[in-house]
């Protein structure tokens, strides 16, 4: 149970595997359970999925990362805190990406399509997912009789227990689905398709068209949508400033389904920037379309 359990929360399922590591250790603890067989049953569950995520981000690349996208109850933003911390911490993010939720199947493939080594990788991996096991495993040892007692008490509702934690695992679910649709959703009637800002170029309406994706994402991909310029949505905030008021504002990423443009354009109109359009498809809908590219650039055009 111990080895599915952390197996399928490391491939991204919904799978807590937090209560079974701390189980394991509450039982460890008591004599009931081989420590040797705990620890190694948890790291071999870890060292399959981080094997297969960062064999998948080594030949999948972005198409594995937008899977991820799509699949994550916090998609675009999982994927770009996971990006901001690789870019600043690097292989130092696997020693911590476990203990944060949602990053853990996002930062294998992101480092498989980074091209480091896979040695290099899964020595950090062997740290990373040994703190982790032994973090959680020594608190069940610590706190075994509390754990004990909590099971009891479960243990006393019968099945009700298992409907509370079904029922409070769905509303979790549901709020956070429901919270991502109304957002898309606030700003599905404003997003424009790449034909009509391509039919708006070639009029020579005056448009700015901002590309929202990070460092790295710009670094392995530089070309950049024509007449567009470059922010990272942490620089949004602190830059705004620079984003004309009198044009309509486009806004792309590499996510496919605009949270992040959207989540940028609800920060705009905070701002008093009303003219705001998220772009459907993102860049890949109009490299798909061959419309014109260019080299990145920082700076606005002012035209």
């Amino acid at each position: 149970m111990l080895f599915a359990a952390i197996l399928l929360d490391e491939l991204g399922l919904p799978m807590p595997a937090v209560p079974f590591l701390l189980a394991a250790g509450a039982l460890v603890a008591k004599h009931e359970l081989n420590p040797f067989v705990a620890i190694a049953a948890a790291l071999i569950a870890c060292f399959i999925a981080d094997t297969t995520w960062f064999y998948l981000g080594r030949y999948g690349g972005n198409r594995v990362l937008r899977l991820l996208c799509r699949i994550t109850l916090e998609p675009d933003s999982c994927v770009r805190r996971t990006r901001s911390i690789f870019e600043r911490y690097g292989m130092k993010a696997v020693l911590v990406a476990k203990f944060m939720p949602g990053l853990s199947a996002v930062v294998p493939p992101m480092a498989g399509s980074s091209k480091v080594s896979f040695v290099r990788y899964f020595s950090f991996d062997v740290i990373g997912s040994s703190l982790y096991v032994g973090s959680y495993m020594v608190l069940g040892g610590l706190f075994s009789n509390q754990l004990e007692t909590l099971l009891d008490a479960l243990a006393g509702l019968g099945k009700s227990a298992f409907a509370i934690v079904g029922v409070l695992a769905a509303v979790y679910v549901a709020l956070k689905y429901f919270q991502r649709q109304r957002l898309l959703r606030e700003l599905r009637i404003a997003r424009i398709s790449v034909d009509e800002l391509r039919k708006k170029q070639q009029a020579g309406e005056r448009l700015a068209i901002l590309d929202l994706r990070s460092r790295s994402e710009l670094d392995k991909d530089p070309s950049m949508i024509s007449g567009a310029f470059h922010m990272t949505l942490d620089e949004v905030e602190n830059r705004h400033a620079e984003i004309p008021r009198d044009r309509d504002i486009v806004l792309y990423c590499s996510c496919p389904n605009e949270e992040t443009s959207a989540r940028v354009a609800w920060l705009l109109r905070r701002k008093g920037i009303e003219r705001v359009r998220p772009l459907l498809g993102g860049i890949d809908a109009w490299r798909e379309r061959n419309f014109p590219m260019d080299q990145s650039t920082a700076q606005v055009e002012q035209a």
